[in-house]
């Protein structure tokens, strides 16, 4: 089963997420999507790691989740963190020229992506954790507007397939799916 959590940014997701992922057994591959690009984020990939059991496996993959999904190693469980890094840093693959052009395609792309990762994913026990992008205002600039809409896509596609999906809101859990 899939459980999606979602929630602000902040908000205790994914903490949340560590301890459903907890819940699967003791084999958990953990899926981290973020790329360390200053100190602010390396302190934050540092507590994240902190947090996690020991006996947690790692793949790092900020690109290609397919990738890191088909590794063979055996597993109780999944816990891809998070969705919306992953989104981004594919954006951010982009070049500027392109994100007016290739709005279409490129949602299009990442839709079919994460359909593939879905699929891999039906198999087994896992947790995704995700940005709850429908809360604010519309962003102010294409590459924003993009992001957001690319994101909203892609949460409701995977809300879709979830069994169980979570909104985290200042720490407190809260079920809304299953």
């Amino acid at each position: 089963m899939i459980r999606l959590v979602t929630g602000g940014v902040r908000s205790g997701k994914s903490r949340f997420a560590e301890e459903l992922a907890g819940e699967m057994g003791k084999r958990i591959l953990y899926v981290a999507t973020g790329v360390v690009t200053d100190a602010e984020m390396a302190a934050r990939v540092h507590r994240h790691r902190e947090r996690r059991p020991r006996e947690w496996g790692l793949a790092e993959e900020p690109l290609h989740l397919t990738r890191a999904l088909t590794g063979g190693q055996e597993r109780d469980g999944i816990l891809v963190d998070c969705l919306s890094t992953w989104v981004a840093n594919r954006l951010m693959q982009l070049p500027e020229k392109d994100w007016e052009e290739r709005r279409n395609s490129f949602e299009r792309e990442m839709e079919e992506e994460m359909e593939r990762v879905l699929d891999l994913l039906s198999e087994e026990e896992a947790v995704l954790v995700t940005s709850e992008t429908g809360l604010g205002g519309v962003a102010m600039t294409p590459l924003g507007r993009l992001f957001q809409d690319t994101l909203g896509s892609m949460n409701q596609q995977a809300a879709r397939r979830a069994g169980e999906v979570w909104m985290v809101v200042s720490g407190v859990p809260w079920k809304v799916k299953g």
